[in-house]
């Protein structure tokens, strides 16, 4: 039977954010580069932020992420044997949780002040944790599905490309891109 894996996009490069009515937030591309290399097998996938429910983890190759062209890609193998592992698949599956959230620091930013809102770049950032949420910052520009595939992880790159081609698609609908 084949295994099931959540995927998607934690975060899109350059998409905005509004924080709180209090600043628009955007990502530089890369800004998570230096965090994967040096300390991303350190990273976790939560439950809601909720770090006493991981549902998987870099170290232990049940979380793979990386950094693209779109954004932070990643690629969740929850155990479809524990009670969390469970519920993240059924939630992602029946489309009730499609949104993911990253817990990070901060490291290097840029801020514009002359608009309405103040606006934040992040140009460099430590990630700490990424979660399947309801209502993330990020919205729609974030994605959780769910993906059957025989070898698993070994078919994230297409469905990686699937992912990429439909927010392509999405966004010219929208007359963004």
């Amino acid at each position: 039977m084949a295994e099931p894996f959540i995927s998607g996009y934690a975060i899109q490069w350059q998409q905005p954010a509004n924080i709180g009515g209090l600043f628009i937030e955007r990502f530089a591309r890369g800004a998570f580069d230096k965090s994967i290399r040096e300390s991303g097998d350190s990273v976790v996938a939560c439950w809601a932020h909720d770090m006493s429910r991981p549902l998987g983890r870099v170290s232990n190759g049940s979380l793979e992420i990386k950094a693209d062209a779109v954004g932070l890609w990643y690629a969740l193998t929850p155990n479809p044997e524990s009670p969390m592992g469970q519920e993240a698949l059924a939630s992602v599956g029946s489309g009730l949780v499609d949104e993911v959230s990253v817990c990070f620091f901060s490291e290097s930013e840029e801020w514009d002040d002359t608009g309405d809102l103040p606006q934040r770049l992040v140009t460099q950032a430590g990630l700490v944790e990424l979660s399947l949420v309801i209502f993330g910052a990020y919205g729609k520009a974030t994605s959780a599905a769910l993906t059957r595939s025989e070898t698993s992880m070994g078919n994230a790159a297409s469905a990686r490309r699937r992912l990429i081609e439909k927010m392509e698609r999405d966004q010219r609908l929208r007359g963004i891109n």
